[in-house]
């Protein structure tokens, strides 16, 4: 493969002359141009993008860490960043992790060695001390609630509504409540919010028999509508951690012909729209939007916060 050496060599002129041509610049006769131009096309010359983007500083690409694509969190994020990726010279690339810090530690390497431009954590399972050592080498995005004010995030303020819909269910005269969830509570800021939410109101957690988690899919609702939940008829209100899961467990339901209980989801997923089912909506997209802005520097404000909605529907 020729290098810029070759064309150099060929057409007569320094390095720096065909650098020159290769980024359109001027101060370059139109006869040097024309010869270089001609070596490149004989030798079928193509410049190396990566190390032309570092020789300008910055390499338009931006990694998206995603510990799995199961949970709509994590890819409607993912799509609010390719959105504005769209509109712009950025690459995006998608970083899997399944929440290995030794993966993410990588990718933050990665970083270091200018790889990225920036790094946006959708989750993670490296801790913030941590992420905060690689902040000098470039942006890095986090899209939860850091509690510390040096670090970029762009994230939703989930617990007011959170609030509102057990108060919602208190009010209701709805105790027997089943909560569904992605992570145990030891392992989700998430998680720690709902259940935290639910004793505020409550003033107990819920039983431990109460609280299912390893559940992201609609197949995941179907599982555990069979194997857990169907068979329990104390049960008054299943408060899915998405609105695809809900719609799985209600599948079940209907088809063991049995009444289907109250049903909260979460992320105002087109199933929940279509099957009226009351969820909260934490505006992920529009999290995507913004933080692609922070990793990018295109604002100068370096927290943003998205207040989640209950969507009541009766």
């Amino acid at each position: 493969m020729a290098t810029i050496h070759d064309v150099a060599k060929k057409s007569g002129y320094s390095v720096s002359t065909v650098s020159r041509v290769l980024n359109s610049k001027n101060h370059v006769s139109d006869s040097a141009r024309q010869q270089i131009e001609a070596a490149i096309q004989a030798l079928d010359y193509v410049p190396n993008e990566i190390a032309r983007d570092l020789s300008h500083g910055k390499n338009n690409t931006i990694g998206v860490i995603l510990p799995h694509t199961q949970h709509p969190y994590f890819t409607e994020i993912l799509n609010g960043v390719i959105d504005k990726a769209f509109a712009t010279r950025y690459r995006v690339v998608i970083l899997p992790s399944e929440y290995d810090e030794t993966i993410e530690v990588e990718y933050l390497e990665q970083l270091r060695r200018k790889a990225f431009d920036a790094i946006i954590f959708t989750s993670r399972g490296i801790s913030l001390e941590k992420l905060a050592e690689y902040t000098k080498y470039g942006p890095i995005v986090c899209c939860e609630n850091p509690q510390r004010s040096d670090l970029l995030a762009v994230y939703s303020n989930r617990r007011p509504a959170y609030i509102e819909a057990f108060l919602w269910l208190k009010n209701q005269g709805i105790t027997n409540i089943t909560i569904l969830l992605s992570r145990e509570y030891e392992s989700s800021a998430t998680s720690q919010v709902v259940l935290d939410t639910y004793f505020e109101v409550f003033d107990a957690y819920p039983e431990s028999s109460k609280i299912i988690s390893g559940v992201t899919t609609y197949e995941d609702g179907v599982r555990v509508g069979k194997e857990r939940l169907v068979n329990d008829e104390s049960i008054e209100c299943i408060f899915a951690n998405v609105d695809n899961v809900a719609a799985g467990v209600r599948s079940v339901y209907l088809k063991n012909g049995q009444k289907v209980p109250l049903l909260l989801g979460q992320e105002n997923q087109l199933s929940g729209q279509l099957l009226n089912i009351s969820t909260i909506d934490h505006h992920l997209k529009a999290i995507g939007h913004r933080g692609f802005d922070v990793a990018t520097q295109t604002t100068d404000q370096k927290q943003f916060v998205f207040q989640s909605k209950f969507i009541l529907r009766e």
